[in-house]
């Protein structure tokens, strides 16, 4: 299993950037995947995650500003991140079970 994300970079607050993650090596249609961050000094948390039905769940810190979505005929999963601010700033990461995890993609949001 190999979960590619990319799409991070450099942004000022409240603009936006999309996050992609490319997964191989797995049925995709039949698997969650989640969005997790880690801020320097934090430990690693859920961002977002995405049900095979396509629910969704976010943390409280991101609701109504991050949406993730999937797209199963591209084995793609994205985040798009809206209204970014300072705080959002993390090494993301994809995940799917059991204990995969893509190499990251660092975010960063400057005021």
């Amino acid at each position: 299993v190999q979960l590619q994300a990319f799409g991070g970079g450099l942004v000022q607050a409240g603009e936006s950037l999309r996050l992609s993650c490319a997964a191989s090596g797995i049925i995709f249609s039949r698997t969650t995947f989640g969005w997790y961050r880690q801020a320097p000094g934090k430990e690693r948390e859920l961002v977002a995650r995405i049900f095979v039905g396509g629910i969704t769940n976010y943390a409280n810190s991101v609701k109504g500003r991050f949406t993730i979505s999937r797209d199963n005929a591209k084995n793609t999963v994205y985040l798009q991140m809206n209204s970014l601010e300072p705080e959002d700033t993390a090494v993301y990461y994809c995940y799917a079970p059991l204990d995969y995890w893509g190499q990251g993609t660092l975010v960063t949001v400057s005021s």
